[in-house]
């Protein structure tokens, strides 16, 4: 697959002793290398000397960020404790370069931030603010900066807010949020925020803030992809805040962006892809089972995008909630226009749920229905029907009635947002009649959007997840494509699902085309 990262030099320390398994090869699109041709432009902007509530950190962020963006090829403009006019004039200009040249560029910022009717501001050094009025007027809108690059039409951008520090005017009346509001990325965008929507984060104790000292040591990495870098820059603050500050992205990318490009890229065999997948198996199976902190977090940290991202986060999470952490939650973005919205999958299965699936095959009509009620919850497995379908706690299968056993696997995310991208791979095996047959499959996936889906059961309000991939038979490649739809605030299966799997001709293997709705379910 195209989500594979080593660490190299300058990773967290916890994770040095890691091996570096196999060399860098990638399978790349022509808009992949459109961008690594491509100009590179940023502008840093870092505002510390404030009139009240100066802050530490800022100017050292800003300088210490571009200085590591200049190593990297862009081409920086840096500002320090900007006033209003001087902040605005700088974003005018970047927006306009963006324009002009097309070129990949990035926007950070570092200070004080608020929220104001959903709106996102970053505070000038000269913001004299006494009300709400006093927001609009004298600070800058990160919204009005986002539409902006929009219009640029450049191919791509990464926006760093590191702007998330407690509201120095907290009391404000009018002002009843803290920290930023969630925003969906524009198009060919990734935007990061230093801590999840509706909360605030550390100006840091040494010479920079906690997450831009995190980001500063990832973005030196090598041949690390942009979400890589994010990622481990996500776990770094979590770690190093026990929950307190975790990190927040949104994304929209299409392609591979790389901030110290590999040297080689080609194209994985499938033979080639079964290796890794196996090598990753078997690191990852081995922190599953140790169930310590420090082993699944270096599984992350050498594969932040991996075949099993998603599991060990929620392993992680398990983890560590049994030694105390206290981890901050999103806070509720409902009637915020300028985001779809965020919901984390309910692994919280009880013995009794009941969910009943009408069966549709999509080539022939025939429909047919199957009860599935959970009989058993262990700390890995949820067991239906006394053993005939089992599922991992975040509702990936495991075993299912027709005979079919799989590794690890993550067709479904542990967290929803419109942009998400992820891939699994994993092995299935067939248990029914006398040969054993072991196929290797590999899907990649997106959530799309978010659409009202009316089935038997109701009506729900879903987040669209659409799949492609395939596997390999002895006449060819099969192809796969999936759409699945989950209200995961409301239930803790999928509320429909379609597969389409089409096979070379001549094959015994015919198939499949179904779609399954829900019928009725109970949940404890």
């Amino acid at each position: 697959m195209n989500r594979r990262s080593v660490l190299k030099a300058g990773l967290a320390a916890g994770s040095l002793f890691l091996p570096v398994p196999y060399a860098w090869i990638w399978a790349q699109s022509e808009g992949t290398m459109k961008l690594l041709r491509a100009p590179k432009v940023a502008l840093v902007l870092g505002n510390s000397k404030y009139k009240e509530a100066p802050l530490k950190n800022p100017a050292n962020d800003a300088k210490a960020i571009a200085d590591a963006l200049k190593a990297s090829g862009f081409e920086v403009t840096l500002k320090m404790d900007a006033g209003k006019e001087e902040m605005a004039t700088a974003v005018q200009a970047y927006v306009q370069t963006l324009a002009a040249k097309k070129c990949v560029g990035l926007f950070y910022y570092a200070g004080h931030g608020l929220q104001l009717a959903w709106r996102n501001y970053m505070l000038p050094v000269d913001a004299d603010i006494d009300t709400i009025g006093d927001i609009q007027k004298q600070a800058v809108e990160l919204n009005a900066v986002l539409d902006g690059l929009t219009k640029a039409g450049n191919p791509m951008n990464v926006i760093i807010v590191d702007a998330c520090r407690d509201n120095p005017f907290g009391n404000l009346k009018g002002v009843d949020h803290k920290g930023l509001s969630q925003m969906d990325a524009p198009q060919s965008t990734i935007l990061a925020y230093a801590t999840s929507p509706g909360n605030v984060a550390s100006d840091g104790d040494g010479a920079n803030g906690l997450y831009t000292e995190n980001l500063l040591r990832e973005l030196k990495v090598p041949e690390a992809k942009v979400e890589d870098v994010f990622k481990r820059v996500r776990l770094g603050v979590r770690v190093k805040s026990k929950g307190a500050q975790i990190p927040w992205e949104s994304t929209s990318l299409e392609e591979d962006f790389w901030f110290i490009p590999p040297k080689e890229l080609k194209k994985l065999s499938d033979a080639e892809k079964q290796r890794l997948l196996d090598e990753e198996l078997k690191i990852w199976e081995g922190a599953k089972a140790s169930k310590q902190a420090g082993r699944i977090e270096d599984y992350l940290r050498r594969y932040p995008n991996g075949e099993f991202c998603e599991l060990a986060q929620l392993e992680l999470d398990t983890v560590l909630s049994k030694q105390g952490e206290k981890r901050i939650e999103v806070q509720s973005q409902a009637g915020n226009p300028y985001t779809q919205g965020y919901a984390r999958a309910d692994t919280n299965y009880k013995v009794g749920d009941f969910y009943r699936y009408r069966y549709i095959n999509l080539d022939t009509k025939a429909e047919r229905e199957i009860d599935r009620r959970v009989t058993a919850v262990t700390d890995d497995d949820v067991i239906f029907n006394n053993g005939r379908l089992v599922l991992d706690r975040m509702g990936n299968n495991k075993k299912t009635a027709d005979g079919l056993i799989f590794t690890d696997n993550q067709n479904m995310p542990l967290e929803f947002y419109v942009g998400k991208r992820w891939s699994t791979q994993y092995w299935a095996e067939s248990t029914a009649g006398a040969k054993r047959l072991r196929n290797w499959v590999e899907i990649d996936y997106r959530i799309t959007g978010r659409e009202t889906v009316q089935v038997p059961a109701g009506v729900f309000d879903c987040f669209r997840v659409e799949g492609v991939g395939g596997n390999p038979t002895p006449r060819g490649r099969a192809t796969i494509s999936v759409v699945a739809w989950y209200a995961p605030e409301k239930i803790r299966r999928h509320v429909a699902h379609e597969r389409i799997r089409k096979v070379p001709a001549g094959l015994l293997d015919p198939g499949v085309a179904d779609r399954q709705e829900l019928v009725a379910y109970q949940q404890t």
